[in-house]
């Protein structure tokens, strides 16, 4: 980097630049943590950001549903203080699990006991239009509209910035380059930084996959039937290997619901309207289909089908330069129905945060690399576990390993009480909530409970109402 040269003569410290490639959510908190170390971080973005809370085309699945589970909440609070206070006053519903839905798990009709974690469930516009406004509040950041980058500039030791050109009608079509310190990929599921890293002369990263073919369609309506309420938030039916349809019925901020119905490779839902509601007959209950039947639609319906998991392993030995590190779903990127996309891009912004802040060790791009897959590990290891089990499943990473089974076993056993035993459930759900590790579910008042204890009763038919605490 050039230095700077004061009206008297003196030489100033080269200026710190960093660069992000993508300006979702992933790539604007990486810019906020990122702010406290650069004198400068600009950050690319394709797309144009629209007014307010509107779509971007770079983000299809804005218009199916979001949950920001409770360690995203703290992530994000721990990044932008009183976060989640703004998005509650902006109207965001925050729902209590179990006792806000009525959900049929593993065969069965959970009992809506007391919640023992909360999702917010607005619409993903929502969230990121409140981030990027606190995060380009930061005189420091400043965006690239408009803008794609087409490669790195580099070598196999070190990255020193990247190639850009503008985008939409009347762009110029040559490149320019841009140079920075430090480039950080936030693109998304569809990154190109593995042949930008080879185009360079470094090692693309091995990706692990595991693909359920699972798609799923989604449509806004209003409820005209009383069914969805103050007490009654939402719907769920939750696919597994022996049924493999699921649905949801989440509230949006505006007091509308977003419905999405799911299926696999070969069955996968239509966006024709009429088909659509024609489609949930299939799943394993009436409720929601009579639901869609009766509410009023609001918009089209929507599909998506780039469900697959993958983690780029760019902590596994090879050509690594330099100056490059990759965050958010170009890191790792997860099957969408565990809703945990947005939850990982601030819990890996923090451990950006702390790795960059850690006065004990120097951090190298390798070690802050391996910490934002560390950060991203608990994720991988419920939807990619999950999804292992489904049927017609494909990858390379879907081999379990021998001491993987009698883990198997005991998961398989932990699900089928989460419906009825409120101990149980609550391990359950914090781990999916990304506050609790996989090993709360072997505590061992859980672990008696999974081990010697019979599933508990649960309701036959859908629970309409929460249980009396005091029953």
């Amino acid at each position: 980097m050039n230095s700077a040269q004061s009206k008297d003569g003196r030489v100033s410290s080269p200026e710190r630049h960093a660069v992000v490639v993508g300006g979702s959510i992933a790539g604007l908190l990486a810019a906020h943590v990122l702010a406290a170390h650069a004198d400068r971080v600009t950050v690319i973005e394709r797309d144009r950001y629209p007014e307010g809370t509107g779509l971007r085309p770079g983000v299809p699945q804005s218009r199916h549903p979001h949950a920001l589970l409770e360690g995203g909440q703290r992530a994000l609070d721990a990044l932008l203080p009183g976060f989640t206070g703004e998005l509650r006053a902006a109207g965001a519903p925050r729902v209590g699990m179990p006792a806000d839905i009525v959900q049929h798990h593993a065969g069965r009709w959970c009992r809506r006991t007391q919640a023992s974690t909360h999702v917010f469930t607005g619409s993903r516009q929502q969230i990121e239009n409140l981030v990027r406004r606190r995060v380009l509040a930061d005189p420091t950041v400043t965006t690239l509209e408009s803008t794609e980058v087409v490669g790195l500039i580099g070598d196999p030791s070190r990255v020193r910035g990247v190639r850009v050109r503008e985008r939409g009608d009347g762009a110029r079509e040559e490149e320019r380059l841009l140079e920075a310190d430090l480039v950080v990929d936030a693109s998304g599921r569809g990154t190109k930084a593995p042949q930008w890293l080879t185009a360079i002369g470094a090692d693309a990263p091995h990706e692990e996959t595991i693909d359920t073919g699972l798609a799923y369609a989604s449509r806004t309506y209003r409820d005209t039937t009383g069914t969805l309420d103050a007490g009654t938030l939402g719907l769920s039916i939750v696919p597994d290997p022996t049924q493999v349809h699921g649905a949801l019925v989440l509230p949006l901020e505006d007091g509308s619901h977003l419905v999405t119905v799911s299926g696999l490779r070969g069955d996968e839902p239509p966006t024709d309207e009429h088909e659509y509601v024609v489609y949930a007959k299939q799943l394993p209950h009436p409720l929601v289909h009579d639901w869609m039947r009766e509410a009023e639609p609001r918009s089209r319906v929507f599909g998506f089908r780039r469900t697959a998991n993958v983690r780029r392993r760019y902590d596994l030995p090879g050509r690594r330069p330099a100056g490059f590190l990759a965050a958010g779903d170009a890191l790792c990127t997860f099957n969408p129905i565990y809703g945990q996309g947005v939850s990982i891009a601030a819990m890996t912004a923090v451990a950006l945060r702390d790795a960059l802040a850690d006065a004990r060790r120097t951090p190298t791009t390798r070690r802050v690399q391996r910490a934002l897959l560390t950060a991203s590990r608990p994720a991988w290891d419920i939807s990619a576990g999950s999804d292992r089990a489904m049927p017609g499943a494909t990858g390379n990473a879907l081999a379990p390993r021998a001491l993987d089974r009698p883990g198997a076993w005991y998961l398989r056993r932990v699900v089928e009480r989460v419906p009825g035993d409120p101990l149980v459930g609550d391990a359950f759900r914090r781990v999916l909530s990304l506050t609790a590790p996989v090993s709360a579910l072997f505590a061992p008042e859980v672990a008696r409970a999974v081990l010697f204890g019979p599933p508990v009763l649960t309701p036959a038919e859908p629970p309409m109402s929460r249980e009396d605490p005091e029953t």
